[in-house]
């Protein structure tokens, strides 16, 4: 019997890890599949946030929990994972999200900040992806991957931002995206990518000061910056049965910004 589309969006019984849910675009897009009915397990670096953020995701009813752990690590990589199975008993729902970036011109980018920025923004994806998909979702047959890209990892960038490593990881998420999603269609998972623009967030600030906010909002079609509300929608249709036939996709949610710029 065909669903309803209220039943399709539904995630009562389903779990979800969210990295980097401690705040910004992770926690927002952890309250959307909490708020929706899935039970939740947050990660991040640092226990006190992670404490704070678990506050405010079970004051609006949300069943969540949280690990902290470092991305950066593969050890904490897969301890994060084996945990969470622990905790939640199978993971039907990865979202990866934890990140870093780095300004300064190319010909002067630290090695070691190039590979800080890789190893977060994507060795950490891999990894985790794979221990998830070993653990649970391989075995069951079924899950859903998000990867958090940007609308950096389209081009360039407008004159005056330099984030080299950040761009490259970002795109190197795409492709790991469609690559992953061509190979475990067969396990029953599917892979997508969502490609935030700006958003107001501790990452962002650097870009935000340099630029000017009212800079970047006016050049978006929409005419502004991405709010508390802006990634729930796609997160939630990535995640549940209503996007039962969507792999391998990325989206960018950016007021059009892409567009513009050619993304």
């Amino acid at each position: 019997m065909t669903r309803t589309i209220s039943q399709l969006f539904d995630l009562k019984g389903r779990t979800a890890l969210i990295t980097g849910g401690s705040r910004g675009l992770g926690l927002q897009m952890a309250h959307a599949l909490g708020e929706a009915g899935a039970r939740v397990l947050i990660s991040s670096r640092k226990a006190s946030d992670l404490e704070a953020a678990t506050a405010e995701l079970k004051a609006a009813g949300i069943d969540a929990q949280w690990i902290a752990a470092d991305g950066q690590s593969e050890e904490e990589c897969r301890r994060l994972a084996q945990e969470a199975m622990q905790r939640l008993g199978r993971i039907d729902i990865l979202v990866n999200n934890a990140g870093a970036a780095w300004g300064a011109p190319a010909e002067d980018h630290p090695v070691e900040a190039w590979d800080k920025v890789m190893d977060l923004n994507v060795r950490s994806y891999f990894i985790l992806s794979q221990e998830v998909a070993r653990l649970s979702m391989i075995p069951n047959k079924r899950g859903a991957i998000i990867n958090t890209a940007s609308i950096a990892g389209l081009g360039g960038n407008p004159r005056g931002m330099k984030t080299i490593a950040y761009n490259t990881s970002k795109g190197a998420v795409i492709n790991f995206t469609r690559a992953l999603a061509a190979e475990w269609g067969d396990h029953g998972i599917r892979v997508n990518a969502i490609c935030p623009g700006f958003f107001p967030s501790k990452m962002t600030q650097g870009t935000l000061k340099a630029m000017g906010e009212e800079k970047l909002a006016a050049h978006a079609p929409l005419g502004r910056l991405g709010d508390d509300e802006d990634l729930k929608g796609l997160t939630l249709l990535f995640a549940s049965d209503a996007g039962k036939h969507i792999t391998g996709q990325w989206m960018a949610v950016d007021g059009g910004v892409s567009i513009i710029t050619g993304g």
